[in-house]
Order: structure tokens, then C-alpha cells, then sequence
């Protein structure tokens, strides 16, 4: 079977190919098996393709999939209750099969059908997210078990500086990561705008730039670990939520929203400030300032300090967060349930129109 190379042009190939294959390290300390590759401006096209499929897979999964099930399982909702209540509020309808037999369905009034119709968008938003983060954290759990850096001693990270050659699951990973949060930021700019989207759009921001600089600058090890370690609770949240959409007892939610609570704290206030410290100190202390591209040093005053810098502003953003997740914590514990940190809410009077504003996240 012709591999890609031989089937499409060279200028098509960076897009759907990893570029740039050089010789496995001689002694390497993780994917001894793993082609390796280094780092190249070309895998922007490769970036761009995942993004394309990422946009695919997003639609196709929302209308696909979680639009028909939560608009199913709602309107079933809807007939349960009013045939336990015995209070039929909306219009009969009446059809007759084949067998003259004739069978009535009760059609929902305005109100239900506008908040069914707010349900149903928002958690098939939310739906592309758990499936998402779940799929990357499992990958990017299996690329930390293949490095030698631990997440509560991360010395390792800097140590064999520069690491030039990255395995294909570390590069796909980052690769992966970077397109996700690129589209992202599409999204956020196409969709109507909430409250926190400066915020978000600060946050997406500075992360596609820590993940880029991480790239360029060979500092893959500390990157993949962070990465893996924001991603656990942005499981939990969109997960939540879906619960909260669907009308579970609310138990369900509360519990989730309880373990993203935890997860969040220990992953970005525990675990993460361990990488910074690393990053300020150990970065410091086991790579000698050199700035040789040819040689694959990239590390200045400059550089380290830009670095743990954007790797603190993103703490305190997280903490500024954190406190908003403590206040709706605080709503479960008085009994008034997670309700969404974000503004999924507001608009609750508004017209229909504006809920298919929002329909693409």
C-alpha cells in the first residue's frame, strides 16, 4: 500500500502528515519505539486540518447525536409529567392509523417548547466538551506515563535540556491540544457573548501562547504535564451541566459539580503551583541560560521569566474562578443546587430567536 507521500502532492502532505521525521534519540529516556520528530513551522498546516475535523466532529456529534437524545428524553419528560399531574396544560393532538384506531398526543404549550428548545442547544454544547476533554486527558495520561516527569517532583522536565526530538504521541498531543483551543477561540467569537468572555478569551489566549512558546522553546516535558493537568475537571463541569439540562434529580449534578470542585482544587491549586514552582526555580537551576537555535537552546532571562509569569497570571485567573465555584458550592450546601458558573442562563425572557443565536458554541 503507496504511504501518503507517494499518494499526495508535497505541498498537501504537512497537512495530513507529521513533518519533520529526524533519527530516535540513542538513548532515549521514553517512546523508545515511537518515531520522532522535531518541531517546524509546517505543522500550522497540520494544526488547521485538526481543526477542520474538530469542527466536523462537533456538529456532527451535537446534531447527530446529543440534540435528538436530550430533545427525546425532554418531550418524554413533558408527557410523564402531565399524565402523572392529570393536568393536560397544552393542545391534544389527535392522528388515526391504519386501523381506524385513533391515538391523541399532547402538544406542548410556548413555554415548555422555548425551554426545551434552550435545553436541548445547551447540553449538546456541553456534550462536545465531555466527550473531548475525556478522549484528550485519557491520551494525554498515557503520554505522562511514557516521560519520566512525575507531576509532584517535575525536576525531570528540565532535565537533558534541550529535548529536540519529540515522540509522535507527544507531538500529536500538543498538536491536538493547540487546534483545540485555537478552535476554541473561534467559537467564542461566533457565538453570542456572554458575560465572562473577555476573560475566557484572556484565558485562551494566554494558554495557546504558553502552548506555542513550550513548542518552539523544546520545553515539551512541563507542557504535557500541565496540559494533562488542567484538562481532568473540564470534564466534570460540561458533565453537570448535560445532568442539570436533562432534568435529573438533583442529586446528579450536585454530586458531578462536587467532583469538579474537588478535581479543580487539587489539579489547579495543589498540582499546578508545583509546576510553576519548578518552572521558577529547578527551570533556573538545571538549564544554563543559552540562546543557540542551532543547537536547540532557546532559554534567557527573558524567555524564563515571560514564561513562570504567564504560568502565575493564569493562577490568579483560576483562583478569581475558583471563588465563583465556592459560591455555587455554597448554593448546593443551603439547598438551592450547582447552577451554571457561566451565563448559560441569562436571556430567560427573551425570544426564541436569541436561543438560536446561541446555538453554535
Amino acid at each position: 500500500m503507496m504511504d501518503l507521500s507517494q499518494r499526495l502532492p508535497q505541498y498537501l502532505l504537512p497537512f495530513f502528515s507529521l513533518s519533520s521525521p529526524t533519527d530516535t534519540p540513542a538513548n532515549p529516556d521514553s517512546f523508545p519505539n515511537s518515531q520522532h520528530y522535531r518541531t517546524d513551522p509546517k505543522d500550522l498546516c497540520l494544526v488547521i486540518t485538526i481543526i477542520a475535523v474538530y469542527a466536523i466532529l462537533r456538529d456532527a456529534l451535537r446534531l447527530g447525536i446529543f440534540e435528538p437524545f436530550a430533545r427525546w428524553k425532554l418531550s418524554r419528560d413533558i408527557q410523564l409529567q402531565r399524565k402523572h399531574t392529570g393536568k393536560p396544560n397544552g393542545n391534544t393532538s389527535v392522528s388515526t392509523n391504519g386501523n381506524g384506531y385513533s391515538k391523541s398526543k399532547l402538544i406542548p404549550t410556548k413555554a415548555e417548547r422555548r425551554k426545551l428548545h434552550r435545553s436541548v442547544l445547551r447540553f449538546a454544547e456541553q456534550g462536545w466538551s465531555v466527550v473531548y476533554y475525556t478522549l484528550q486527558w485519557g491520551f494525554g495520561l498515557y503520554v505522562y506515563r511514557n516521560l519520566p516527569t512525575r507531576v509532584l517532583d517535575p525536576v525531570d522536565a528540565w532535565i537533558g535540556y534541550p529535548h529536540v526530538a519529540l515522540a509522535a504521541p507527544v507531538k500529536i498531543y500538543y498538536l491536538t491540544q493547540l487546534a483545540f483551543y485555537l478552535h476554541q477561540m473561534l467559537i467564542l467569537n461566533a457565538e453570542a457573548r456572554r458575560k465572562d468572555h473577555v476573560q475566557m478569551m484572556t484565558h485562551h489566549v494566554i494558554t495557546v501562547f504558553l502552548m506555542w512558546a513550550s513548542y518552539y522553546y523544546n520545553l515539551t516535558r512541563i507542557g504535557c504535564l500541565i496540559m494533562l493537568l488542567m484538562d481532568l475537571c473540564d470534564i466534570f463541569l460540561p458533565l453537570a451541566k448535560m445532568l442539570r439540562y436533562l432534568n435529573l434529580p438533583q442529586i446528579y449534578p450536585d454530586l458531578t459539580f462536587g467532583t469538579f470542585m474537588l478535581t479543580w482544587f487539587v489539579t489547579r491549586h495543589v498540582l499546578f503551583p508545583i509546576a510553576i514552582k519548578s518552572t521558577i526555580f529547578d527551570m533556573r537551576r538545571l538549564i544554563p541560560f543559552d540562546w543557540d537555535p542551532e543547537r536547540g537552546y532557546y532559554h534567557t532571562l527573558g524567555s524564563h521569566t515571560m514564561f513562570y509569569l504567564c504560568l502565575l497570571v493564569l493562577e490568579v485567573m483560576q483562583m478569581i474562578w475558583f471563588t465563583m465555584i465556592v459560591r455555587v458550592a455554597w448554593k448546593v450546601v443551603t439547598g438551592e443546587g450547582a447552577t451554571d458558573v457561566r451565563s448559560d442562563e441569562e436571556g430567560e425572557d427573551e425570544d426564541d430567536s436569541d436561543d438560536i443565536k446561541n446555538k453554535e458554541e
